[in-house]
Protein backbone atom coordinates (compact mmCIF):
# COMPACT_ATOMS: atom_id res chain seq x y z
CA UNK A 1 0.00 0.00 0.00
CA UNK A 2 1.32 3.41 -1.13
CA UNK A 3 0.64 6.48 1.37
CA UNK A 4 2.00 10.19 1.14
CA UNK A 5 5.37 9.42 2.57
CA UNK A 6 6.36 7.04 -0.59
CA UNK A 7 6.67 10.43 -2.47
CA UNK A 8 9.71 11.51 0.10
CA UNK A 9 13.23 9.70 -0.38
CA UNK A 10 13.63 8.24 2.80
CA UNK A 11 13.09 4.79 2.29
CA UNK A 12 15.75 2.12 3.53
CA UNK A 13 13.78 -0.79 2.16
CA UNK A 14 12.84 -2.07 -1.25
CA UNK A 15 8.93 -1.44 0.29
CA UNK A 16 6.23 1.31 0.71
CA UNK A 17 7.08 3.28 4.21
CA UNK A 18 4.03 2.16 5.55
CA UNK A 19 5.07 -1.43 6.42
CA UNK A 20 7.87 -1.63 9.20
CA UNK A 21 9.48 -4.70 8.83
CA UNK A 22 8.22 -7.69 10.42
CA UNK A 23 7.63 -6.86 14.27
CA UNK A 24 4.06 -6.49 15.69
CA UNK A 25 5.69 -3.82 18.24
CA UNK A 26 7.25 -1.90 16.10
CA UNK A 27 6.52 2.26 16.98
CA UNK A 28 7.69 5.50 16.06
CA UNK A 29 6.82 8.57 18.71
CA UNK A 30 7.32 11.46 19.69
CA UNK A 31 7.55 12.73 23.87
CA UNK A 32 7.76 16.09 25.11
CA UNK A 33 7.97 17.39 28.72
CA UNK A 34 7.64 20.75 29.39
CA UNK A 35 8.42 22.27 32.58
CA UNK A 36 8.19 26.03 34.51
CA UNK A 37 11.82 27.04 36.13
CA UNK A 38 9.77 27.93 39.39
CA UNK A 39 6.14 27.11 39.95
CA UNK A 40 4.26 24.34 39.63
CA UNK A 41 3.04 23.65 36.41
CA UNK A 42 4.11 20.54 34.33
CA UNK A 43 2.97 19.23 30.87
CA UNK A 44 3.90 15.69 28.87
CA UNK A 45 2.50 15.29 25.30
CA UNK A 46 3.17 11.97 23.45
CA UNK A 47 2.23 11.15 20.30
CA UNK A 48 2.81 7.53 18.86
CA UNK A 49 2.46 5.53 15.69
CA UNK A 50 2.08 1.65 16.01
CA UNK A 51 2.75 0.50 12.33
CA UNK A 52 1.87 -3.14 12.32
CA UNK A 53 -0.76 -2.81 14.40
CA UNK A 54 -2.25 0.12 12.72
CA UNK A 55 -2.92 2.57 15.71
CA UNK A 56 -1.68 5.85 16.09
CA UNK A 57 -2.38 7.43 19.65
CA UNK A 58 -1.95 10.49 21.85
CA UNK A 59 -1.72 12.05 25.12
CA UNK A 60 -1.75 15.11 26.84
CA UNK A 61 -1.16 15.61 30.35
CA UNK A 62 -0.75 18.39 32.49
CA UNK A 63 -0.36 19.44 36.43
CA UNK A 64 -1.55 22.21 37.54
CA UNK A 65 -2.71 23.29 41.13
CA UNK A 66 -2.45 19.87 42.06
CA UNK A 67 -4.10 18.20 39.57
CA UNK A 68 -2.90 16.21 36.86
CA UNK A 69 -5.31 16.38 34.02
CA UNK A 70 -4.87 14.03 31.02
CA UNK A 71 -6.42 14.24 27.91
CA UNK A 72 -6.10 10.57 25.64
CA UNK A 73 -6.78 10.13 22.02
CA UNK A 74 -6.13 7.23 19.68
CA UNK A 75 -7.14 6.15 15.63
CA UNK A 76 -6.55 3.93 12.74
CA UNK A 77 -3.46 4.71 11.33
CA UNK A 78 -4.99 2.98 7.97
CA UNK A 79 -1.26 2.60 7.66
CA UNK A 80 -0.49 6.30 6.60
CA UNK A 81 2.04 7.89 9.31
CA UNK A 82 1.83 11.41 7.38
CA UNK A 83 -1.21 12.60 8.62
CA UNK A 84 -0.06 13.36 12.41
CA UNK A 85 -3.79 14.43 13.85
CA UNK A 86 -4.80 12.38 16.24
CA UNK A 87 -8.47 13.36 17.31
CA UNK A 88 -7.57 16.93 18.86
CA UNK A 89 -4.15 16.34 19.50
CA UNK A 90 -1.63 17.12 16.40
CA UNK A 91 2.22 17.60 15.86
CA UNK A 92 4.29 19.48 13.36
CA UNK A 93 7.67 19.70 11.92
CA UNK A 94 8.29 22.73 11.42
CA UNK A 95 11.92 22.48 11.40
CA UNK A 96 13.84 19.14 11.68
CA UNK A 97 15.70 19.05 14.90
CA UNK A 98 15.29 22.47 15.85
CA UNK A 99 11.55 23.39 15.86
CA UNK A 100 8.11 21.56 16.47
CA UNK A 101 4.59 22.77 17.38
CA UNK A 102 2.20 20.76 19.53
CA UNK A 103 -1.75 21.28 19.15
CA UNK A 104 -4.91 20.33 21.42
CA UNK A 105 -7.89 21.91 20.15
CA UNK A 106 -10.31 22.39 22.60
CA UNK A 107 -12.90 20.14 23.58
CA UNK A 108 -15.71 19.02 26.45
CA UNK A 109 -13.13 18.28 28.64
CA UNK A 110 -11.91 21.95 28.50
CA UNK A 111 -8.07 21.25 27.72
CA UNK A 112 -6.57 23.53 24.79
CA UNK A 113 -2.85 23.99 23.48
CA UNK A 114 -0.34 25.49 21.42
CA UNK A 115 2.49 25.03 21.68
CA UNK A 116 6.08 25.34 20.25
CA UNK A 117 9.42 23.65 20.77
CA UNK A 118 12.22 25.24 20.31
CA UNK A 119 15.90 23.80 20.53
CA UNK A 120 18.65 25.04 22.51
CA UNK A 121 21.03 22.63 22.20
CA UNK A 122 22.13 19.94 19.22
CA UNK A 123 19.57 16.27 19.57
CA UNK A 124 21.83 13.78 21.48
CA UNK A 125 21.46 9.90 19.80
CA UNK A 126 21.56 7.59 22.78
CA UNK A 127 23.07 4.24 22.52
CA UNK A 128 20.70 1.81 20.71
CA UNK A 129 18.65 0.04 22.93
CA UNK A 130 18.55 -3.67 22.49
CA UNK A 131 17.80 -6.05 25.60
CA UNK A 132 17.15 -10.03 24.90
CA UNK A 133 15.84 -12.81 27.38
CA UNK A 134 17.41 -15.72 26.29
CA UNK A 135 16.07 -15.51 22.80
CA UNK A 136 13.51 -13.57 22.33
CA UNK A 137 14.22 -9.69 21.45
CA UNK A 138 11.93 -7.23 23.92
CA UNK A 139 13.49 -3.96 22.77
CA UNK A 140 15.38 -2.87 20.17
CA UNK A 141 15.31 1.18 19.29
CA UNK A 142 17.17 4.13 18.79
CA UNK A 143 16.28 7.34 20.65
CA UNK A 144 17.40 11.08 20.53
CA UNK A 145 16.70 13.80 22.78
CA UNK A 146 17.08 17.57 22.65
CA UNK A 147 16.22 19.84 25.06
CA UNK A 148 14.75 23.00 24.54
CA UNK A 149 12.68 26.06 25.42
CA UNK A 150 8.82 26.50 24.72
CA UNK A 151 6.49 29.23 23.69
CA UNK A 152 2.44 29.37 23.63
CA UNK A 153 0.03 28.18 26.30
CA UNK A 154 -2.05 25.62 27.99
CA UNK A 155 -5.60 26.20 28.62
CA UNK A 156 -7.11 24.13 31.10
CA UNK A 157 -10.57 24.27 32.80
CA UNK A 158 -10.90 27.87 31.37
CA UNK A 159 -7.28 28.87 33.00
CA UNK A 160 -4.81 29.84 30.25
CA UNK A 161 -1.10 29.51 31.14
CA UNK A 162 0.90 31.59 29.00
CA UNK A 163 4.44 30.21 28.09
CA UNK A 164 7.47 32.08 27.06
CA UNK A 165 10.93 30.51 26.32
CA UNK A 166 13.07 32.48 29.23
CA UNK A 167 10.37 30.61 31.48
CA UNK A 168 9.45 27.30 29.84
CA UNK A 169 11.92 24.88 29.56
CA UNK A 170 11.66 20.52 28.79
CA UNK A 171 12.98 18.09 26.59
CA UNK A 172 11.89 16.12 23.78
CA UNK A 173 12.61 12.99 22.56
CA UNK A 174 11.91 11.26 19.00
CA UNK A 175 12.21 7.06 19.54
CA UNK A 176 11.80 3.95 17.00
CA UNK A 177 11.71 0.25 16.76
CA UNK A 178 10.59 -2.07 18.72
CA UNK A 179 9.22 -2.26 22.26
CA UNK A 180 6.02 -4.18 23.99
CA UNK A 181 3.10 -1.99 22.44
CA UNK A 182 -0.29 -3.18 22.57
CA UNK A 183 -1.66 -6.25 24.45
CA UNK A 184 0.84 -8.51 25.69
CA UNK A 185 2.27 -11.63 24.27
CA UNK A 186 -0.06 -14.49 25.60
CA UNK A 187 3.14 -16.87 25.66
CA UNK A 188 6.07 -14.94 28.05
CA UNK A 189 9.07 -16.15 28.24
CA UNK A 190 10.44 -19.44 28.86
CA UNK A 191 10.99 -20.72 31.57
CA UNK A 192 8.43 -18.41 33.40
CA UNK A 193 10.41 -14.99 35.51
CA UNK A 194 8.86 -12.33 37.32
CA UNK A 195 8.25 -9.12 35.34
CA UNK A 196 11.43 -6.81 36.16
CA UNK A 197 12.33 -3.34 34.48
CA UNK A 198 14.55 -0.48 35.78
CA UNK A 199 14.89 2.61 33.96
CA UNK A 200 16.48 6.01 35.18
CA UNK A 201 16.07 9.20 32.71
CA UNK A 202 17.19 12.09 33.43
CA UNK A 203 17.31 14.83 30.94
CA UNK A 204 18.23 18.66 33.20
CA UNK A 205 18.19 21.87 31.91
CA UNK A 206 20.13 24.86 33.02
CA UNK A 207 20.58 28.26 32.21
CA UNK A 208 24.40 27.87 30.32
CA UNK A 209 24.34 24.16 29.68
CA UNK A 210 22.43 20.75 29.82
CA UNK A 211 23.06 17.50 30.95
CA UNK A 212 21.49 13.49 29.82
CA UNK A 213 21.88 10.63 32.30
CA UNK A 214 20.08 7.57 31.65
CA UNK A 215 20.53 3.91 33.09
CA UNK A 216 18.78 0.64 32.26
CA UNK A 217 19.89 -2.19 34.64
CA UNK A 218 18.71 -5.66 35.02
CA UNK A 219 17.55 -7.05 38.07
CA UNK A 220 21.04 -7.59 39.79
CA UNK A 221 21.70 -3.76 39.44
CA UNK A 222 23.89 -4.90 36.44
CA UNK A 223 23.44 -1.90 33.80
CA UNK A 224 22.86 -3.25 29.97
CA UNK A 225 22.75 0.71 28.53
CA UNK A 226 24.13 3.74 30.43
CA UNK A 227 25.38 6.79 28.92
CA UNK A 228 25.93 10.70 29.92
CA UNK A 229 26.25 13.98 28.10
CA UNK A 230 27.19 17.42 28.80
CA UNK A 231 26.41 19.73 26.68
CA UNK A 232 26.65 23.93 25.87
CA UNK A 233 23.54 25.37 24.49
CA UNK A 234 23.71 26.56 20.58
CA UNK A 235 25.36 23.95 17.94
CA UNK A 236 27.99 23.23 20.32
CA UNK A 237 28.69 19.43 20.23
CA UNK A 238 28.02 17.89 23.48
CA UNK A 239 30.84 16.20 25.55
CA UNK A 240 30.21 12.52 25.98
CA UNK A 241 30.92 11.25 29.27
CA UNK A 242 33.25 8.70 29.62
CA UNK A 243 31.71 7.01 32.59
CA UNK A 244 28.35 7.75 34.78
CA UNK A 245 26.61 6.07 38.02
CA UNK A 246 23.95 7.18 39.70
CA UNK A 247 23.18 7.09 43.75
CA UNK A 248 19.12 6.45 44.66
CA UNK A 249 17.60 7.22 47.78
CA UNK A 250 14.23 5.80 48.45
CA UNK A 251 10.87 7.41 49.51
CA UNK A 252 10.21 5.14 52.55
CA UNK A 253 7.93 1.93 51.56
CA UNK A 254 7.94 2.66 47.54
CA UNK A 255 9.73 2.59 44.57
CA UNK A 256 9.67 6.31 43.85
CA UNK A 257 13.08 8.04 44.66
CA UNK A 258 13.06 10.69 47.65
CA UNK A 259 16.79 12.05 46.42
CA UNK A 260 19.50 10.59 44.04
CA UNK A 261 23.04 11.95 42.84
CA UNK A 262 24.63 11.57 39.44
CA UNK A 263 28.83 11.52 38.97
CA UNK A 264 30.15 11.45 36.11
CA UNK A 265 33.91 11.71 34.27
CA UNK A 266 34.54 13.37 31.32
CA UNK A 267 37.25 12.82 28.76
CA UNK A 268 39.51 15.02 30.55
CA UNK A 269 39.42 12.95 34.15
CA UNK A 270 37.28 15.34 35.72
CA UNK A 271 34.34 14.45 37.88
CA UNK A 272 31.02 15.64 37.62
CA UNK A 273 28.07 15.84 40.09
CA UNK A 274 24.94 16.65 40.86
CA UNK A 275 22.45 16.25 43.74
CA UNK A 276 18.63 15.83 42.46
CA UNK A 277 15.65 16.33 45.21
CA UNK A 278 12.05 16.15 43.38
CA UNK A 279 9.57 18.09 44.83
CA UNK A 280 6.42 16.86 43.27
CA UNK A 281 5.71 13.46 40.79
CA UNK A 282 4.44 13.64 37.31
CA UNK A 283 2.62 10.12 36.36
CA UNK A 284 3.31 9.03 32.74
CA UNK A 285 0.25 7.02 32.89
CA UNK A 286 -1.11 9.83 32.38
CA UNK A 287 -0.50 9.71 29.15
CA UNK A 288 -0.91 5.66 28.85
CA UNK A 289 2.21 3.79 30.80
CA UNK A 290 0.86 0.73 32.37
CA UNK A 291 -2.83 2.72 31.75
CA UNK A 292 -5.81 -0.01 31.66
CA UNK A 293 -7.56 1.66 29.13
CA UNK A 294 -4.97 3.89 27.10
CA UNK A 295 -1.79 2.02 27.10
CA UNK A 296 0.03 2.65 23.70
CA UNK A 297 -1.11 0.88 20.84
CA UNK A 298 -4.49 -0.27 22.41
CA UNK A 299 -7.35 -0.72 19.85
CA UNK A 300 -9.77 1.68 20.56
CA UNK A 301 -11.66 1.83 17.63
CA UNK A 302 -11.44 4.80 15.29
CA UNK A 303 -11.39 8.15 15.91
CA UNK A 304 -11.89 7.96 20.26
CA UNK A 305 -10.83 10.49 22.95
CA UNK A 306 -10.78 10.15 26.73
CA UNK A 307 -9.98 11.85 29.66
CA UNK A 308 -9.35 11.12 33.36
CA UNK A 309 -7.76 13.19 35.87
CA UNK A 310 -5.53 11.91 39.30
CA UNK A 311 -5.22 14.34 42.26
CA UNK A 312 -1.38 14.20 43.18
CA UNK A 313 -2.01 14.38 47.15
CA UNK A 314 -4.07 11.11 46.77
CA UNK A 315 -2.60 9.05 44.50
CA UNK A 316 -1.69 5.10 46.00
CA UNK A 317 2.29 5.24 44.89
CA UNK A 318 2.55 1.39 45.38
CA UNK A 319 -0.14 0.82 42.53
CA UNK A 320 1.62 -0.33 40.01
CA UNK A 321 -0.32 1.50 37.40
CA UNK A 322 1.49 4.48 39.92
CA UNK A 323 4.92 2.80 39.56
CA UNK A 324 6.60 4.48 36.43
CA UNK A 325 6.51 8.45 37.34
CA UNK A 326 9.17 11.43 36.53
CA UNK A 327 10.58 13.47 39.48
CA UNK A 328 10.06 17.22 39.00
CA UNK A 329 11.71 20.24 40.51
CA UNK A 330 9.80 23.07 40.94
CA UNK A 331 12.78 25.86 40.70
CA UNK A 332 16.00 26.03 39.07
CA UNK A 333 18.32 23.04 39.45
CA UNK A 334 22.06 24.36 40.65
CA UNK A 335 24.09 23.33 37.65
CA UNK A 336 26.84 20.22 38.17
CA UNK A 337 29.80 20.63 39.64
CA UNK A 338 33.28 19.74 38.22
CA UNK A 339 35.99 18.58 40.28
CA UNK A 340 38.83 19.17 38.28
CA UNK A 341 41.43 16.56 37.51
CA UNK A 342 44.72 17.55 37.97
CA UNK A 343 46.58 17.54 34.50
CA UNK A 344 43.57 20.32 33.32
CA UNK A 345 44.27 23.78 33.26
CA UNK A 346 41.87 26.04 35.12
CA UNK A 347 40.97 28.10 32.25
CA UNK A 348 39.30 24.80 30.55
CA UNK A 349 36.32 24.85 32.62
CA UNK A 350 34.75 28.20 31.98
CA UNK A 351 31.28 28.43 33.58
CA UNK A 352 32.29 25.91 36.05
CA UNK A 353 32.90 26.31 39.91
CA UNK A 354 35.61 24.64 41.53
CA UNK A 355 35.26 22.64 45.19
Amino acid sequence: MLSKADDYPIHQLPEPIATAGTDRNFYDRYFFNVIRWTAACSSRPHWACIHNLNVMDASFSVIVDGVQHNLHASKLLNMERMDTVVGPISIEVVEPLKVLRLRVANSEHGIAADITFHARALPVEEPRFTYRIGPRTLMDYTRLTQNGAYDGFIEVKGKRIALSRDKIVGTRDRSWGVRPVGMGDPQGVAPPRLPQFYWLWSPLNFEDRFMLYHKNADENGHSWNTASVIGALGDAAPSHMTSCASKIFYKQGTRHAQSATLETVDADGGKWEIELTPRFQFYMSGIGYMHPEWGHGMYRGDNAVGYDTYDLATVNENDPRFQHVQGLRDRKAERPRRHYARRRRRSGAVGCRRL
